[in-house]
């Protein structure tokens, strides 16, 4: 599972988040932007930065890991990213980093060559264990809590979030995306069940279910599959009415006005009834000949 993604999708929506999590409260922080990082001529990429308007150098460039994995040169990696990328864009903003650790003991020694930018302001080292059992009223961080559950207790976690939302204890400033989010996570998690399966483990209702795009896709393609059933439907009913309407003509001309009551229950007539109608008219003689062929 590359648990790193759902971080990313997470700061992309939010990028404040990283900030709140950070205890980083910058005047104007509204107004950053989160992105992925290319270094020209290298094998190397920012999985995320937090960019700052140009208008307001005094605001930190941020660099942003979430390492999951243990590896053994992930800071000389990390660190030889930032620099590369400082030495080609030479942005006019002070920079910091910010890695986010699922649990202590994933971290590798960095300290033999880089203790003095670990011990520094500029590098911040978040351990999300720490957020486990710690009480949120802000929905990310709860979203982040349930990545960082093991498999057995995500799903309580997801339906009590969900409940949560519902029950206007924690404000969704997008519901759907939360739940979008929610289920998206659960996916990853257990990349074997269907969204069915997933849907019926989040336990969600109706009303949960309908705030999903995946409902929403579902139900805008049920939609167009309607309009083209209905278009079917009304070419059928106008061949039938205008079936309906030849046989009442050929049935006038033979023997004259035709009575509601017949003409009522000719319109009843579906296209095969109406096809039949049409070869046994033929071998009518008498208008009793066509009320027989009615009732029978």
């Amino acid at each position: 599972m590359k648990t790193d993604s759902l971080f990313y999708k997470l700061f992309q929506q939010a990028p404040e988040l990283v900030l709140e999590l950070a205890g980083i409260q910058p005047t104007g922080a509204e107004n950053y932007q989160f992105r992925s990082e290319e270094i020209k001529q290298t094998a190397f990429r920012l999985d995320g930065v937090l960019i700052p308007p140009l208008d307001k150098p005094s605001l930190p460039l941020i660099f942003v890991e979430v390492q999951y994995q243990v590896d053994r040169s992930f800071y000389s990696r990390f660190f030889c990213e930032i620099f590369f990328y400082l030495h080609q864009n030479q942005p006019v903003h002070p920079w910091r980093a910010v890695v986010f650790y699922p649990r202590r003991n994933i971290e590798t020694d960095g300290e033999r060559h880089y203790s003095a930018l670990l011990e520094s302001q500029q590098v911040q080292r978040l351990y999300l264990e720490d957020l486990d059992n710690k009480p949120s009223q802000q929905v990310r961080v709860r979203l982040i809590q349930l990545i960082n559950k093991d498999n057995r207790q995500a799903p309580e976690v997801a339906r009590t979030l969900i409940q949560a939302i519902e029950k206007g204890e924690l404000l969704a400033d997008n519901k759907t995306q939360i739940l979008e989010m929610i289920e998206t996570i659960l996916v990853y998690k257990f990349p074997k069940l269907s969204r069915e399966e997933i849907q019926k483990m989040l336990g969600y209702n109706d009303i949960s279910l309908k705030q999903t795009r995946y409902y929403q896709d579902a139900y805008a393609e049920g939609q167009q599959v309607g309009q083209q059933v209905g278009q079917q439907i009304g070419q059928q009913i106008g061949q039938q009415e205008g079936e309906a309407k030849l046989i009442m003509r050929q049935l006038a001309r033979r023997f004259g006005v035709l009575g509601e009551n017949t003409k009522n229950q000719i319109k009843d007539l579906n296209i095969e009834q109406l096809e039949m109608l049409g070869e046994a008219l033929l071998d009518f003689s008498t208008h009793e000949d066509l009320e027989n062929w009615l009732q029978g």
